[in-house]
């Protein structure tokens, strides 16, 4: 730990580190949990903007389909951000890039700070939209701008980040939605507006730091800049070790195109991968995480929490996701991949079991509830701190630096249109099932779970190729999860 805090304070890399972070996965994070709190008082809003328009109030059917349009708008905008990653990275580089994001994110939020003084609950739809566009198109280049500017021996560990920054979104977004801050009626759109301040503050940084070394030496061919930047990010050195690899990968690859998002998937020979990191990713976004975080408030109100206590039980959860989130990335690289996902996925799977069973006990006494927030703060944990910690060095791990962008780009399309999906369903689906909801996840889990233990092999400290072969033993063999595996896990 040390030993990395020493390579990050050389030069410039904590602090770019951080600017990318706050601009990047936290908003997405902040935009989950920020809805949470005050989702009672936007109802309200769709009630009285309603009213004053047409002299009724709406039937709730109606308010619970335009506060589910305005939940999964932000993961419509984020889709199609996603989709673009591929057309546009090319051209305009990194960091170009994530300046214009952050334009989306400022206008964005100037729109929400708005809509209540407008009246319009349109305006909170543009606004998610926007927001989601600049978190689509953000994150997944804030991803391969930290994966090109990192040294190989930190790389896994630095892709972290952005699950680190994602939890501590989520946490900031219940600190500020507490009812002493902003968590009141009158206050809920300075709220959402909030996280767009750290986008100003990412929009004045980025011109102060370097375009990505791997993007400039491997697209553009410049070794000099390539080296100024690996300095200043990095501190002194001549870096001709980090150099030499990046000029004979490009050799290597020379007359082999980046992978467009067909190509990616028309190739058999990383097939098998792909199908694995898609079944896991699906995993993840169904597991009820995301539905847990934006929707935490009515879910914990139907557990019979005290209405005031809620707020600060969803603060704890945000505590105990970037804690896990720490310890996912202090531990990743000696645990290894595959006991992460399939011990994260199997106490995933057991918790939401015991939470179905403590929601449908008749006449609970009043510590039901708060056994059932303990569960619900299990939950989180073995999330933060196995499958979704594990996810991007998987991705890492599993393909070529040709395929990375389309791995990018169909691993945030996924994750998007999920959210997008369970952010317009949920609503319905936990008023048709009621607890029982959580069953339906729990089946994603062990999904998770049996697909971990025998399709997934260990990715760690493996090459591409190495790890193409791995997975094509097991899905011929079938038996690669066997004692020698884990054992070779522990190493």
């Amino acid at each position: 730990m040390d030993s990395i805090f020493r390579e990050l304070t050389r030069g410039k890399a904590l602090m770019f580190i951080l600017i990318l972070g706050i601009g990047g996965s936290f908003q997405t994070g902040f935009h989950n949990t920020g809805m949470s709190s005050p989702s009672p008082y936007i109802k309200n809003f769709i009630n009285s903007s309603w009213y004053e328009r047409y002299d009724e109030y709406p039937p709730s059917a109606t308010v619970n389909l335009i506060f589910g349009v305005i939940i999964s708008t932000y993961a419509v905008g984020g889709l199609f951000g996603a989709a673009s990653v591929k057309f546009v990275t090319g051209k305009f580089g990194r960091k170009k890039i994530l300046i214009g994001t952050c334009l989306f994110s400022v206008v964005g939020g100037v729109i929400m700070l708005t809509s209540k003084k407008a009246n319009s609950f349109e305006m909170i739809v543009a606004a998610r939209l926007m927001n989601g566009f600049g978190a689509g198109l953000g994150g997944s280049v804030q991803q391969i701008y930290l994966m090109e500017s990192s040294p190989k021996q930190l790389r896994s560990t630095l892709m972290l980040s952005n699950v680190f920054f994602l939890s501590l979104g989520k946490l900031s977004g219940q600190v500020l939605g507490l009812s002493v801050l902003l968590g009141r009626e009158h206050l809920w759109n300075i709220l959402l507006f909030a996280p767009a301040c750290l986008v100003v503050v990412q929009l004045l940084a980025l011109p102060f730091f370097p375009e990505a070394p791997r993007y400039l030496l491997m697209d553009g061919g410049d070794i000099v800049a390539c080296r100024k930047a690996l300095q200043r990010l990095w501190g002194p050195g001549e870096y001709q070790v980090e150099i030499d690899e990046m000029l004979a990968e490009r050799a290597a690859s020379k007359g082999v195109q980046v992978k467009s998002l067909l190509e990616f998937l028309q190739d058999s020979g990383i097939r098998s991968q792909i199908i694995a990191i898609a079944i896991i990713s699906a995993c993840i976004q169904l597991s009820g995480m995301s539905a847990i975080s934006i929707f935490s408030f009515d879910i914990l109100n139907k557990a019979a929490v005290p209405v005031d206590q809620i707020r600060y039980i969803t603060l704890g959860f945000g505590v105990s996701e970037v804690l896990a989130t720490i310890t996912s990335t202090l531990i990743v690289e000696r645990s290894g991949r595959k006991p992460l996902l399939l011990g994260g996925f199997s106490i995933m799977f057991t918790m939401l079991l015991l939470i179905t069973i403590m929601l449908n006990l008749k006449n609970p006494a009043p510590w039901v509830a708060y056994c059932t927030a303990a569960l619900f703060m299990i939950f989180i944990m073995c999330v933060s701190g196995g499958p979704s910690g594990v996810n991007m060095a998987l991705i890492n791990d599993s393909f070529e630096q040709s395929h990375h962008p389309a791995a990018m780009t169909l691993n945030g399309l996924q994750r998007w249109g999920q959210f997008a999906v369970l952010g317009l369903v949920f609503p319905f689906i936990n008023e048709g099932l009621g607890s029982y909801c959580f069953l339906l996840f729990a089946c994603f889990c062990l999904l998770g779970a049996l697909y971990s233990f025998f399709l997934v092999p260990e990715t760690k400290g493996k090459s591409p190729k190495e790890v193409s072969q791995q997975f094509k033993r097991l899905a011929v063999g079938g038996k690669f999860f066997g004692r020698n595996q884990f054992m070779e896990t522990r190493l």
